[in-house]
C-alpha cells in the first residue's frame, strides 16, 4: 500500500496514527516533494469509483486563490487531472492507495471497512 500524504498536516497525521495503530504498514509518500502523475491520478480516480472534485484539496489555499470552485465545472476530466498534476497542494489528502481500492481523505469508519 502507498499512503501519499503532506507530513504538516494534522489530518494525514491523525490518518498515519490510525494506520500505525491498526498494524497497517505502508510506503509513505510526500505529495508535496513527490506529486502524483496524471497517469496515476487517472488510475486512481478510476479505482476509487469517486467524482473527480473529490481529488481536490477544496480547502487549500491554492485551491482558492486559483478560483477552481468556478473553473472546475467548465473544464474536461482531462483538463481537472492535468491540473492535479501540477501541484500537489491541489490534491486532497491522504489518499491510501491498496491492491483493489484507493481512499481518499481520511474518514475512520470507512477506512475500517476496508483495513480492518
Amino acid at each position: 500500500m502507498v499512503f501519499v500524504c503532506y507530513p504538516k498536516c494534522t489530518t494525514c497525521q491523525k490518518a498515519k496514527a490510525w494506520l500505525a495503530e491498526q498494524g497497517v504498514a505502508a510506503d509513505v509518500r510526500d505529495i508535496k516533494l513527490d506529486n502524483p502523475t496524471a497517469e496515476e491520478l487517472r488510475l486512481w480516480w478510476q479505482q476509487s469509483g469517486l467524482p473527480l472534485k473529490k481529488f481536490f484539496n477544496t480547502s487549500g489555499l491554492q485551491y482558492k486563490a486559483l478560483g477552481l470552485k468556478d473553473k472546475l465545472p467548465t473544464m474536461t476530466e482531462e483538463e481537472q487531472i492535468a491540473l492535479l498534476a501540477t501541484d500537489g497542494m491541489l490534491v486532497k489528502r491522504p489518499i491510501l492507495v491498496g491492491g483493489d481500492f484507493v481512499l481518499v481523505g481520511f474518514r475512520q469508519k470507512e477506512w475500517e471497512e476496508k483495513l480492518v
